[in-house]
């Protein structure tokens, strides 16, 4: 079964190799990599990814932003004089000095560190930048400070009406750990790095970071007998699956994958590059898209794509590949060498820099406030062996969570099966898409109407618009990835022309041509103001009614956060006790501030969502409630995808094995030990 989300160029090329990969034979030939883990061999690899992003990080410094457009860098300026430093790798910083691609990815170790390993609430994650990232901050990541500041709390920091630049670089530089610490495990890494992920952006850019988080969640479950240029379109070819079709991320991974498969050079990266430049870039508007910068999420993400494949498995080549893409090069770059770091362990990586003494040291005071010296009395505050065994302990709660096993005597864990199904049903942002009427009902055909009790007036330039459509248009809750060419007014400004009586209600409504179901209903609000031109943006109280049966009631709902006059662009949610099918949703209470007028970004419908929990009952294929042999012989009678890889091959058979052996007490010393 080849993943279904390419496009068909991407397919074609595709199936192609999975046949030479294959020896020629079905890709249900080839075996997995097992699901059993060493802790050691993980700390290890986990300290390798840390070493690999330092390199990386530096080496592509180097060239960050020196070649925005055509003529581009090649091979042949590797150890050329570009910009007063010769381009080399960077080996020798000791300690390693923190920068955007490692020290963020740091605070969210040390606050999951803090939670044991428990996903980060909205409260912690802004907590911790404002202790910790204050500083040497740039663009989307600078804006989302800034609104925490303000009392602005995740997600709502990447919203579209929130954060102008959303759609830029900043989180698929500082959330692939979230892959690392659920390794083989993209569901439960996707829900562990949503909250980080939505921080700073929103539809394709957060597609790309959801990528890269599936990257590093599979890195150690490739097919062990695939060549080492194989297992990278493998992880491509596998994360695809996870990013729904129209997004441009899916485009721009399609494009690449595409391309690097029908190239019959495997050394010529510079002509990928330049076609990815072409489409993206110079041609970007015959294809529907927008080029926004150097430093945005789409020409960055291609580039990453291309130093992993065209890169090999060679941690060299894929860092010095990236150091000449060109654009924002130290953070695809950084990625990537931190993957290819965490693949090879840190004895090969080391290997790669013979004679090279690679400190173990890192400087996180150098960008990051508040943090002890783990280290005193040694230049910096950590070591990347410790930040890597820091990480066990949440990685082993991961596990444990996800209804795996951990044997502590042997440091040997046992990964859970994956859920069944279509792999972008696992997906938190997926999830949100679909429960949201506002979007679902227009694209089955049907009409969603908008409307306020207050008669459209003026506003002031740049803070809104008086059409109720606005908060209506789904555009919240939108996680296709579609391009957006127009990033002008996201949010309804009520009428501060004719301001309601004093504590007249306003009232917001969204009604439906058809019956929805309801279990929440989701007021996303729009900025508050406090000057001369408008004072106001809030209510300060309000109730939720539903349509049903033609009359509205007044519902009982708990709200998932009081609203408060001094935190603009609240996301509530009014959870009902039980879901109903209505027609329409409402919200009303007075207006708040002098001027007397609510802002709103969004008042949807939601249905009711789809979690994901533990999945050992999928062990059980016999279907008789128990994990024994038995489940073999059913197994073998009809074949089940345990892995989650798309495939039903003798990997699963084997994971399967694994698990009635350790569930009877026979447990394997180690990763070799799977196979009966």
């Amino acid at each position: 079964m080849m993943p279904s989300r390419l496009c068909a160029p991407a397919r074609i090329a595709l199936g192609a190799w999975l046949l030479a990969a294959a020896g020629g034979s079905a890709l249900a030939a080839v075996d997995l990599t097992p699901r059993i883990i060493s802790r050691a061999d993980y700390a290890d690899r986990m300290r390798a990814f840390w070493l690999g992003e330092c390199i990386a990080n530096w080496t592509g410094l180097r060239t960050e932003g020196m070649r925005l457009t055509a003529p581009f860098l090649t091979d042949a300026d590797w150890g050329m004089l570009i910009g007063g430093y010769p381009l080399e790798f960077v080996t020798w910083q000791s300690p390693w000095l923190a920068d955007d691609d490692t020290d963020i990815e740091y605070v969210y170790l040390d606050e999951l560190s803090l939670t044991g390993g428990v996903t980060l609430t909205p409260g912690q994650i802004a907590s911790a930048w404002t202790d910790h990232i204050n500083r040497y901050i740039w663009v989307s990541n600078a804006e989302a400070r800034r609104l925490i500041g303000r009392g602005v709390l995740p997600p709502a920091t990447g919203l579209g009406t929130a954060n102008f630049h959303r759609l830029m670089i900043d989180a698929q530089l500082t959330t692939e750990i979230a892959g690392l610490l659920a390794p083989g495990m993209p569901w439960d890494a996707l829900r562990l790095g949503d909250g980080p992920v939505r921080t700073t952006s929103s539809g394709y850019a957060c597609h790309a970071s959801q990528f890269y988080i599936v990257l590093y969640s599979l890195a150690l479950q490739v097919p062990a007998d695939l060549a080492a240029r194989d297992r990278a379109v493998w992880l491509v070819a596998q994360a695809r699956r996870y990013l729904p079709d129209g997004s441009k991320s899916a485009d721009i991974a399609d494009f690449i994958l595409a391309d690097f498969l029908a190239n019959p050079d495997p050394d010529d990266w510079e002509s990928t590059r330049d076609r990815f430049y072409v489409r993206f870039q110079r041609d970007a508007a015959l294809h529907g898209y927008r080029y926004r910068d150097w430093y945005e999420s789409s020409v960055n993400f291609g580039t990453g794509l291309i130093a992993l494949l065209y890169g090999g498995g060679d941690f060299r080549r894929t860092v010095q590949i990236g150091t000449l893409s060109g654009w924002d090069s130290d953070n695809g770059t950084a990625t990537m060498g931190g993957l290819v770091a965490a693949m090879l362990g840190t004895a090969q990586l080391a290997a790669q820099f013979p004679g090279i003494a690679l400190a173990d040291t890192y400087d996180i005071l150098r960008t990051r406030d508040g943090f002890p010296d783990r280290t005193p009395g040694i230049a910096g505050q950590d070591t990347l062996t410790m930040m890597a065994e820091r990480m066990l302990p949440i990685v082993e709660r991961r596990i444990l969570d996800a209804g795996g096993r951990i044997d502590a005597a042997r440091g040997v864990w046992l990964l859970p099966p994956a859920p069944g199904g279509d792999a972008l049903t696992q997906s938190p942002t997926w999830d949100e898409d679909r429960r949201s009427a506002n979007n679902r009902v227009p694209r089955a055909g049907g009409a969603v109407n908008a409307s306020s009790s207050l008669p459209p007036g003026a506003v002031p330039d740049g803070r809104g618009s008086p059409s109720p459509w606005y908060f209506a248009n789904g555009h919240e809750q939108d996680f296709r990835g579609l391009e957006v060419i127009d990033d002008s007014i996201r949010a309804y400004y009520s009428s501060q022309g004719s301001p309601p009586p004093p504590d007249t209600p306003v009232t917001l409504t969204v009604t439906y041509d058809r019956p929805v179901e309801v279990s929440a209903i989701r007021f996303i609000e729009g900025d508050h103001f406090a000057d001369a031109l408008s004072s106001g943006g809030w209510f300060t109280s309000a109730a939720v009614q539903a349509r049903i049966d033609g009359a509205w009631v007044v519902l009982p709902a708990a709200p998932s956060q009081p609203l408060d006059p001094a935190r603009p662009f609240q996301i509530i949610d009014f959870v009902l006790s039980a879901p109903v099918w209505a027609t329409g949703i409402r919200i009303a209470g007075p207006a708040g501030g002098a001027h007397s007028f609510v802002t709103c970004a969004e008042l949807d419908a939601l249905s009711p969502t789809s979690p994901i929990g533990p999945t050992t009952g999928r062990l059980d294929v016999s279907g008789d409630g128990a994990v024994d042999w038995s489940d073999l012989g059913a197994w073998d009678a009809a074949h089940r995808d345990l892995d989650g890889d798309g495939v039903a091959d003798s990997a699963d058979r084997r994971f399967l094995v694994a698990w009635i052996r350790w569930l009877k007490g026979i447990r394997p010393a180690g990763p070799a030990r799977m196979a009966p």
